[in-house]
This record gives C-alpha cells, structure tokens and sequence, in this order.
C-alpha cells in the first residue's frame, strides 16, 4: 500500500495491537481465473520466535481454502478505527478534508490444516481471544457434534512474510492536533478511538 513516511510505525508493536484489537480481516487471494477473491474472516495472532503466524477457517462450501492450497502467497488486511478529518480542525482556511485511518497489510505463506485435533486447538485459541467461558461449554458439546462442526470447516496457518502498518492521523500537521483530538474525543466511537491511538502515538499529551 502507498506508505508516506510519516505514518509508518517504528514500533511493530502497534501493527500487532491493531491486529488483536481488530481481528476480523480481509484475506485476499486468487481464484481459478486469476481474479481476486476475498473472505471476512476472524484471525488469530500467534508469535514463535521470530516468527509471526495468522490462523483462521473458513467453510468447506468456501473455495476460498482451494485457492490457498493452489496458490499459497496471499494478502490479509486488518482495518482499525476510521473517520472524516474535517479542514475546520486547521488554523488557516487553505486546506482540504481528508480521511485518518490505521490499517495492517500482511502478505502471508498459507499451510492448510487437516487434521481435526489441530483443527480443535484453533478453534480453541480463537475461542480463548473472543469468548473464553466458552470454551466449557464447547468441549462439553456431544462428540459426535462436534465432530460435524469440524467437518464443517477448513482451517489454515498463515505464516507472514512481510508486514506493513499505515497509522494515518494527521502526524505531519502538527497545528491540527490539538482541536482534531478535541473534535475526535468528543465524536463516534471511531473518532474516540482514534483519539485515544492521538494519546499512544503521542501526538496529544496523555490527558
């Protein structure tokens, strides 16, 4: 993605947050004609070593499984809070509104996952991110319906190969900042949101 200096994170750390605060991605293949084809699928973000992996499923009826085995190399985005930038924010009438954002674009090696006891631990590790009370209530499921459900679905690994973060919140506008975050702070969720990722980035002095 287009990735201006000044809203490239030195720190990997928030494109990880970003990813556990926002975990529901756009994984982002090619399909059997060579187009785009894409799933809005919750990941799991788990780190060994120096190595980063995404795990996920999808349905079995979702080809999207075929392309990974296919065509391993894949994209994954997460979007975190969004929202307008009005000019008004700016002390002098010669600007133009624009949109903040924060996304995380991970280019990923795709492994496909069969086996149903690794297939449960999966489930089980997203479980424990959204959910965790219940994991009680899963394992005391019927077997034979839990192993319906796990038929069901095909998992995978995505090993990532290459990360970027785009935090863009005005950082290269300095006299912006402290009525964005005024305006920000008293908005929408998402504006709250970005005016709390203004105080982490320490564009604005922690109130």
């Amino acid at each position: 993605m287009y990735l201006p200096p000044h809203f490239k994170p030195k720190d990997e750390s928030h494109a990880l947050a970003l990813m556990r605060e926002h975990p529901l991605a756009s994984l982002i293949s090619q399909d059997e004609e060579g187009a785009p084809y894409v799933s809005h699928l919750p990941m799991h973000l788990q780190q060994r070593d120096s190595d980063m992996f995404l795990q996920g499923h999808c349905a079995k009826a979702n080809s999207h499984w075929r392309y990974l085995q296919a065509r391993p190399h894949a994209l994954v985005t997460f979007m975190g809070p969004q929202a307008y930038l009005s000019p008004k924010v700016y002390p002098d009438l010669a600007r133009v509104p624009t949109w903040n954002y924060l996304a995380v674009h991970a280019r990923v090696q795709a492994t496909v996952i069969d086996h149903t006891s690794d297939k449960d631990a999966l489930l089980k590790a997203l479980i424990a991110d959204h959910e965790p009370a219940y994991a009680d209530q899963w394992r005391g499921l019927d077997g034979a319906f839990q192993e319906q459900m796990l038929n069901g679905i095909v998992a995978f690994e995505l090993r990532i190969t290459d990360l970027q973060c785009k935090l863009k919140l005005n950082q290269h506008r300095a006299s912006s900042h402290a009525a964005l975050y005024a305006m920000y702070v008293q908005g929408t969720p998402e504006e709250q949101a970005l005016a709390g990722w203004m105080v982490r980035l320490g564009l604005i002095a922690q109130p």
